[in-house]
């Protein structure tokens, strides 16, 4: 078998988290040898405690074949962090998630990449400034990183969604789940314009603990992190220590002094980060070489297809096909046909018509 299997099994245990995860790898060589450790060794692991004994009973419960079938049939898809197609910046900070879950049309590969971040209870003039920045940013060609909150992140991917650029959602929760739920169609925006990200597994709930370490992936994502607006102590400001320590740079929006949401730049500023009045304030830090240079064409994922979206794929052409054909062709679930078909569509890999009918693209 393959050892992607037992990297997301791995990962998935409860309890373990990342730095365990590597820490088993680094002493048995592998995730899989890791796995399959007699109990006796595991409980021998020094600092592992009670991951050690979650660990023996969770590989008693599931297989990592089920596991990878469950994801498959789901439309989610996986990186780990021997992948070629992991993102370089993120595997170089101090703690890297070894498996990413994903949904989308592109991974944030090469090209310069920069986070925008802030309160969820944002001003008219924050909401305003974080758009302008990323819509000035997408229009250069650079890519948008952000959380996918209310207030300053949604604004920052309608910013760069407006001007057709890539954006990428990093999540508290699992990337099946939407939250906040009125964000669903933004949620699939994001997934059109990039793609939506995160550690932890498919049905994990947007607990409060997840969220700082969601936050060290915004940052090790992107080469710096613009904080809107945000008040002395907020999610936004940890994001910005996160970059500190991961060495990227650190932006900041000056506010008014009388808004409690200007408090936390405003001391940024007087601490040393640069300070941004429009989007060429970003810009000058980087080589115009670093901007994303990407045609339509070029944009598209270049992933392997799932076993169900090459039974589809088989079943199209560039003649339309009907819903039902299609069905009766791959002989797959209604369910898993039309995962696989919102996954292929969201690739621009095949056209939706009216009446039911798809074709390839």
């Amino acid at each position: 078998m393959e050892e992607k299997p037992f990297w997301v099994a791995l990962q998935q245990t409860p309890g373990l988290g990342a730095r365990r995860f590597l820490q088993l790898v680094k002493i048995f060589g592998s995730p899989r040898a890791a796995w399959e450790a007699p109990d006796k060794e595991l409980l021998a692991v020094e600092g592992l405690g009670k991951a050690a004994t979650g660990l023996i009973k969770w590989r008693r419960q599931v297989t990592p074949e089920k596991i990878m079938a469950k994801l498959d049939t789901a439309g989610i898809r996986v990186l780990i962090l021997e992948d070629a197609a992991y993102p370089l910046e993120l595997k170089r900070i101090y703690d890297p998630p070894p498996v990413l879950y994903w949904r989308g049309s592109r991974l944030p590969g090469e090209g310069l990449k920069i986070a925008i971040v802030g309160t969820r209870r944002a001003t008219a003039y924050g909401l305003k400034v974080a758009a302008d920045l990323a819509a000035g940013l997408a229009a250069a060609g650079v890519g948008v990183v952000s959380g996918l909150a209310r207030g300053i992140d949604a604004a920052a991917h309608r910013g760069a969604i407006r001007e057709n650029g890539l954006t990428w959602g990093i999540l508290g929760c699992g990337v099946d789940v939407i939250y906040p739920p009125e964000h669903r169609e933004l949620y699939h925006q994001v997934m059109d314009h990039g793609a939506i990200l995160s550690e932890f597994p498919p049905g994990t709930p947007p607990e409060a603990g997840h969220f700082p370490a969601r936050n060290r992936i915004i940052s090790g994502l992107a080469s710096g992190t613009v904080v809107v607006e945000a008040p002395a102590k907020s999610g936004a400001l940890i994001t910005a220590d996160l970059a500190l320590e991961q060495n990227r740079d650190v932006f900041a929006v000056p506010g008014p002094i009388t808004s409690r949401y200007s408090q936390g730049p405003n001391e940024l500023i007087k601490q040393g980060a640069r300070v941004v009045t429009g989007v060429a304030d970003i810009l000058a830090e980087y080589e115009p070489q670093s901007l994303w240079t990407l045609s339509p064409q070029e944009s598209r994922v270049e992933v392997a297809l799932s076993a169900a979206e090459e039974k589809v794929m088989a079943a199209l052409s560039v003649v339309p096909v009907h819903l039902d054909t299609i069905m009766a062709t791959t002989g797959l679930p209604p369910g898993q046909v039309n995962t696989a078909l919102l996954q292929l569509e969201i690739r621009k890999l095949i056209r939706r018509l009216p009446g039911g009918f798809y074709l390839r693209c």
